[in-house]
């Protein structure tokens, strides 16, 4: 049924269907928005034909071993985008020889369905190995929470992707979730980057740029390998782990002022710095302990971070707070039956916040 209406409504705004493979769709009011089809020839995977197509969307015709993400990837710009396609097909099971529908703009941005809304839960690591501290997990658990993400439909997505979300422009995958880790403990690198590499997650690494090159912190090099990969984003915890809602004693209004903005600018720079070959661009912050009050917003809208994450746990929706994102914590003591009790992907209309 959307197939045919869909092609109705293509043959009542746009005439004939076009058959050109290469044809390049027309430009949509939306940043998310898909590049212009490509020809078919040099992907495989993607060998079909645009049959149709408006400002909106694409009639595709599969061939013989045709796949979705490689369909994405040649008509949206990037494989993450299959589970698009995959949406606005319900009817059909695919693998499939039938004609798909491929949206070119967001098609739910805000997540708001009939009962519920999305929320994306940001999980928040600190360190890996062994021993009775909480803050520590044991590579063993951490490799299994990724092994249930990826066999149970979960969509780990970048932080970065939040930004589109929160202003109505970009929708996100069913089941999307965050990871983060926080501090820069070098057991990130030895850990938890090899699992990330297999499962092919990525993920977003606050720095607190004087732990750098000190005892258990992550080195320079080890930064710069994570940020090449393409899976693990740099950006700043600050530049020395202050609490950034506390006053040092006798410290003026001015100091007090001055040290925030030191706390958010320095760590910027020094990463933009240190990593410009990897290309990092650090817009995102997490707040030592959590905390931020009013002062503390106000400099990070003035030095235009676009998000802050907490650790007050839960979901995120699309009316929340770019510069008070909630991200929940994952300890050491956490069994696989806690860990999934704390991904909140979705939350009833009219329930409790």
């Amino acid at each position: 049924m959307l197939l045919a209406s869909c092609i109705a409504s293509l043959a009542g705004c746009a005439g004939a269907p076009r058959t050109e493979p290469d044809a390049t769709p027309q430009a949509a009011p939306s940043t998310t928005e898909a590049p212009p089809a490509a020809a078919a020839e040099g992907w495989p995977g993607a060998a079909g034909q645009v049959i149709a197509r408006s400002e909106k969307l694409l009639i595709y015709q599969p061939q013989v071993g045709d796949r979705l993400d490689a369909i994405a990837a040649r008509l949206l710009g990037h494989a993450d985008r299959a589970w698009q396609i995959s949406d606005a097909n319900p009817e059909q099971a695919l693998p499939t020889l039938q004609p798909l529908v491929v949206p070119l703009v967001a098609q739910n941005p805000t997540g708001v369905r009939t009962h519920e809304f999305q929320t994306v839960p940001i999980l928040c690591y600190h360190r890996f190995g062994t021993g009775s501290n909480k803050m520590v997990v044991s590579p063993a658990s951490f490799a299994a929470q990724l092994d249930w993400l990826a066999k149970h439909g979960y969509h780990v997505i970048r932080l970065s992707q939040l930004v589109g979300f929160l202003a109505g422009r970009e929708a996100l995958p069913p089941r999307s979730v965050v990871i983060t880790f926080d501090d820069g403990y070098e057991t990130v690198f030895r850990h938890a980057f090899p699992l990330l590499r297999q499962h092919g997650f990525p993920a977003t690494l606050f720095v607190y740029t004087d732990f750098v090159g000190t005892g258990d912190g992550l080195g320079w090099s080890q930064l710069a390998e994570m940020a090449r990969s393409g899976l693990v984003d740099i950006q700043a915890h600050s530049k020395t782990h202050r609490n950034l809602i506390e006053r040092s004693p006798g410290e003026t209004d001015e100091r007090y002022r001055q040290a925030v903005a030191t706390e958010l600018r320095a760590p910027r720079e020094m990463l933009e710095r240190r990593l410009s070959a990897a290309n990092v661009q650090v817009r995102h912050f997490a707040y030592p302990f959590g905390d931020a009050n009013e002062l503390v917003l106000d400099a990070m809208t003035h030095q235009r971070y676009e998000l802050g994450v907490t650790v007050n746990p839960g979901g995120n929706a699309f009316f929340s707070h770019p510069l008070m994102l909630r991200r929940t914590m994952i300890f050491g003591d956490h069994d696989l039956e806690d860990f999934k009790a704390r991904l909140q992907t979705s939350r009833r209309l009219g329930a409790p916040w």
